[in-house]
């Protein structure tokens, strides 16, 4: 069954912002790291950041300086703040545990214009 599940997509402008939300269910979300992945069209599904139950955090080139991931470990939540969109930044993100994978959810789909 579905353990965690990604919410926040949508369309937006180049230079825009979305903050994305990925809801854990059960107990193990508080110790295990975390990461957002994404998948665009052709393309293989990548990671792009990390968060470590300490709150150490890892960052894609690609990504680094432009988005921020977090978490709320009481409310069993990550985050992924995303800034400086880019049209290359048009992917479905996904959200997973790095090292103890579970059933990929749907993503939430990211679109951004020029």
């Amino acid at each position: 069954q579905v353990q965690l599940v990604e919410s926040g997509g949508g369309s937006v402008q180049a230079g825009g912002s979305l903050r994305l939300s990925c809801a854990a269910s059960g107990s193990i979300f508080s110790i295990k790291t975390m990461g957002w992945y994404r998948q665009a069209p052709g393309r293989q599904r990548e990671l792009i950041a990390s968060i470590t139950s300490f709150g150490r955090t890892n960052y894609a080139d690609s990504v680094k300086g432009r988005f921020t991931i977090s978490r709320d470990n009481a409310k069993n939540t990550g985050y992924l703040q995303m800034d400086s969109l880019k049209p290359e930044d048009t992917a479905v993100y996904y959200c997973n545990y790095i090292g103890a994978l579970v059933q990929w959810s749907q993503g939430t789909q990211v679109t951004v214009s020029s």
